[in-house]
Parts: C-alpha cells; sequence; structure tokens
C-alpha cells in the first residue's frame, strides 16, 4: 500500500464534494467538554504494521453491469442478505446515467444479486423491476432551487424475515431528519418503522448509524454526524431487538467521570475525526467495524470482542488506500467499506464504493480480504 495521502492532495473530489444541484455546508460541531476527561489516558492505537491484502473481484455497478436497470452510475451498494437467501445491495444517489447528474436520479435504490454466494456476486435485478425506482418516496425536492433533498442509507441489515434500512433524509450534509423502514417482502417494499426528527440529537452524533445484531437479542449501534467535513464523534447504542423500531428503546453507552456504563448520557467511544461511512457487524463471535477515514483517505478495519470495547485503542487495519491509481490496496476516490453478509475472518469480503468526479467512474466494487488480524 502506498503512503498515506488526503484525496485533495491526490487531486481528487471525496464523495459529494462536487454534486449536480449544489451542496449544503453543515456547520462544525463542536466535541463536549467531558470528551477530553472521559478518557484522559488514552492515545490512539497504531495501524498494524502489516494490512490485510486486497483482491479486486469485480465492478458490480457501472453502465455495463447495471446501466440496464437505469442505474449506470451509483452510490454506496450496501449489501444486505434477504430473508430468501439472495443479496440486496442498497444505494444512495443512482443515476441514468451517462454521467452524475444525468437522467433518472434514484435514491434510495436497490440492485439484487440472485446468489448470496460470496463467489458468485452479480447483480441480476433492481428493485422495481425492468427499470430501478425509489424505495421509498423522495422528490428530490429543491428547496432552496439551488439545492435538492435526497435520501442516503447508513445501513440496512436483516433480523428474521424482517429487512431494515435506515435513511438519512434532507441536504445532502445537510440532515433534516433520519429514518428506520422496514421490509416483508425482501426489500421490494418498505414501511416506516420510525423517524428521529432532531438532527442536531446528542450534538448531531445521531445521524449516520450502523447496526451490529448480536446472539443476545440485542442489536448495538454505532453512529455519527453525516458530514465528513468536521471532526466529529462515534457514540454508541443498543436496543433490543422487538424495539428497533422504538426511539425510546435505544439505550447510551457513555462515561459520567468516573466510569463507563449503559443508560449514562452518550460519550464518544473512538478517537473522534472526520467519519466517512460506517459498518458495525457481529461475526464470528466477534464484532468488526470498518470506516472510511476522511483524513487519511483509507478505509480502515477493528475487530474486538464486545461492543463495549475500547475502540481509543484498537488497531486499525487499512483495507484500502485512497491513491492516484487502481492496484492491490490502492484506490482513487474510495469512499464506504461495506462488509458483505457472510464473510468470515478468513474468507472476508466488503463493498466499496469509487467516485472520481467529473469522469463517469462511479461505481461499486467488490473485493476480497487476505489476513485480517482478528
Amino acid at each position: 500500500m502506498s503512503e498515506s495521502k488526503t484525496l485533495r492532495e491526490l487531486g481528487l473530489s471525496s464523495r459529494r464534494t462536487v454534486l449536480k444541484g449544489g451542496l449544503a455546508a453543515a456547520a462544525a460541531v463542536a466535541l463536549p467538554a467531558g470528551v477530553a476527561r472521559a478518557n484522559p489516558s488514552r492515545t490512539p492505537a497504531a495501524p498494524l504494521p502489516l494490512g490485510p491484502t486486497a483482491t479486486r473481484i469485480k465492478n458490480l455497478t457501472g453502465p455495463n453491469e447495471t446501466g440496464q436497470w437505469g442505474a449506470a452510475l451509483t452510490d454506496l451498494g450496501i449489501p444486505a442478505l434477504c430473508p430468501n437467501g439472495t443479496m440486496l445491495f442498497v444505494c444512495g444517489d443512482t443515476f441514468e446515467g451517462p454521467n452524475v447528474g444525468d437522467g433518472q436520479w434514484t435514491a434510495p435504490a436497490g440492485l439484487r444479486s440472485s446468489s448470496a454466494d460470496l463467489g458468485n456476486l452479480t447483480i441480476d435485478g433492481a428493485v422495481g423491476g425492468a427499470h430501478v425506482q425509489s424505495m421509498v418516496p423522495e422528490p428530490h425536492t429543491p428547496v432552496p432551487p439551488d439545492k435538492a433533498t435526497t435520501a442516503i442509507p447508513s445501513d440496512a441489515f436483516t433480523v428474521g424475515d424482517t429487512m431494515y434500512m435506515h435513511l438519512m433524509r434532507g441536504v445532502i450534509y445537510d440532515t433534516h431528519h433520519t429514518e428506520l423502514w422496514s421490509s416483508k417482502d425482501n426489500g421490494d417494499t418498505w414501511t416506516l418503522a420510525c423517524s428521529w426528527d432532531d438532527p442536531g440529537l446528542h450534538r448531531g452524533n445521531f445521524q449516520q448509524k450502523t447496526y451490529a445484531i448480536g446472539d443476545n437479542g440485542t442489536a448495538y449501534v454505532f453512529s455519527g454526524l453525516f458530514n465528513r467535513g468536521p471532526v466529529s464523534e462515534l457514540l454508541l447504542h443498543r436496543v433490543a431487538l422487538d424495539r428497533l423500531g422504538d426511539p425510546a428503546g435505544y439505550e447510551p453507552w457513555g462515561w459520567d467521570g468516573s466510569k463507563w456504563g449503559w443508560g449514562i448520557p452518550p460519550t464518544t467511544v473512538a478517537t473522534p475525526r472526520k467519519w466517512g461511512e460506517i459498518c458495525f457487524r457481529a461475526m464470528g463471535g466477534k464484532f468488526a467495524f470498518s470506516f472510511f477515514d476522511e483524513s487519511a483517505a483509507q478505509i480502515k478495519l477493528q475487530v474486538f470482542p464486545i461492543p463495549e470495547s475500547d475502540l481509543f485503542t484498537t488497531p486499525e487495519q487499512v483495507l484500502i488506500q485512497g491513491s492516484d491509481h487502481d492496484a492491490g490496496n490502492d484506490l482513487r476516490a474510495p469512499y464506504g467499506g461495506w462488509i458483505v453478509p457472510g464473510s468470515t475472518f478468513d474468507n472476508f469480503h466488503a463493498v466499496i464504493s469509487q467516485w472520481i468526479y467529473p469522469t463517469p467512474d462511479y461505481r461499486v466494487i467488490h473485493y476480497k480480504f487476505d489476513g485480517i488480524a482478528s
């Protein structure tokens, strides 16, 4: 892997720095005074000396792969295993093409692989049939005229026979509110389960959410600000699986000045940084957390035994490094980084997004990683 460089140093546009119709810039979020006191002796762990080896399996989306469904250019592609055994890839801003902003604009969009075999993931269908359609109503209303609303997914997952999708609604990087939706028909139709109407809740750090489903009837939720511009926090909550659609059921994990505990107002559980996309999963009796680190232009992975583990000192393994070329672990303009359901630490697969502006390199890529330290 190459030496770490930011996307700006590489002369590349990061995700959503440019989008037809204009973007909104959210105000910087100040960290609470208690954060510095909460972890007085903790220092970030250094990355492991040897990172996992990346193998690019294939482009999952692109004009040639998914153009026939009106999804030539796609964003995110969060993989979720459907109850019927197929794989759904939940995408954000998706365009008919041939350039970003051209043709039908769909968000969130769903693309399907009839096979969930990690070695045979291929898009062969779409939510909406022959032409992809938004999975929930989203008119992209221009308010004001130079800025349009959208619906960006931050996670998709399945519990029993029910699929869930978390959305951030509003002008990009200026979240108006967030929502959790559910589906009983493998993602074809969706019902609103609940919404969080205050985008400033927990200092704004409850906008982008990702869910790890434990084996104890509990989901553990990491959350942060949906804006990778400012340095922000990472929070931890837990919620019973039968209360996923009840905002009052989300219990925070925090530091009260002398101890950590559940029910204490939430405190950052990891080193504050410019958080991009985040993915939290239970795997192999442990927990895996992948995330895009904007400052380093890297997609990283942490592996730890319990959700309450010390992420300040847990080593960070570099999966993908932003670069000026595509080879091995190096990738131009990467973001995202979702763990594919069915992965193990010995057979680890992830979905990586790429957007090189203004060229139409806006796609979802399937990678395999060998040498994960677990």
